[in-house]
Parts: C-alpha cells; structure tokens; sequence
C-alpha cells in the first residue's frame, strides 16, 4: 500500500474560494479504482494549511490517478486558487495495526 501524506497552502481566507474545486477532486479520487483514502483538512492552528492524505492499493493505481482528467483539472487550478509551499511525500506501507 502507498501512503502520501503532507500539506499545501491557500491564501488567507483562500479555503472558501478552494472549497468547491477540493470537493469536486476528493469525490472524484475516491471513486478511483485503488483509492482507499483521499482526504483534505484544515489545520487548527493554521487556516491557511492543508492537510493532504491519500492510501493508494498499489503504483498503478496512483498512476492511473495522476493521468485522471480530474487531476489534470486541479493542477490548472492551483494557480488561479493560489495553492503554494506543496510537501507531499509518498511512503510505502503495510496495512497497520489498529491503535
């Protein structure tokens, strides 16, 4: 299993203009063959970061994922909604124990 996590950053008061795009990209990615999770959250401390996390199935499937017409669609508007400082990392993984 592939874990990417990490973060990326609006504006200040940018998350009300992101909202409907982010919406429109995490449905999208959970309908996606191989995506187990796909989430966005706002920081507490720090409205202007964004939490990202994604578990993939497999390479293929984050592949098939980064070719999507909705991925392509989001990274044309990252600039437009002033997403900026993006630190994503991917980690490979087993299916973790339960805490």
């Amino acid at each position: 299993m592939l874990l990417i996590m990490g973060t990326v950053r609006l504006p200040a008061g940018g998350l009300d203009r992101a909202r409907s795009a982010m919406e429109k990209m995490v449905t999208a990615s959970r309908a996606e063959d191989g995506c187990f999770t796909y989430a966005y959250g706002q920081d507490v401390l720090d409205p202007t970061l964004i939490h990202v996390v994604e578990r993939w199935r497999d390479r293929d499937a984050l592949k098939a994922h980064g070719a999507s017409a909705h991925m392509a669609e989001w990274r044309a508007q990252g600039a437009e909604l002033g997403l900026h400082d993006r630190d994503l990392k991917l980690y490979e993984a087993d299916e973790g124990t339960p805490l």
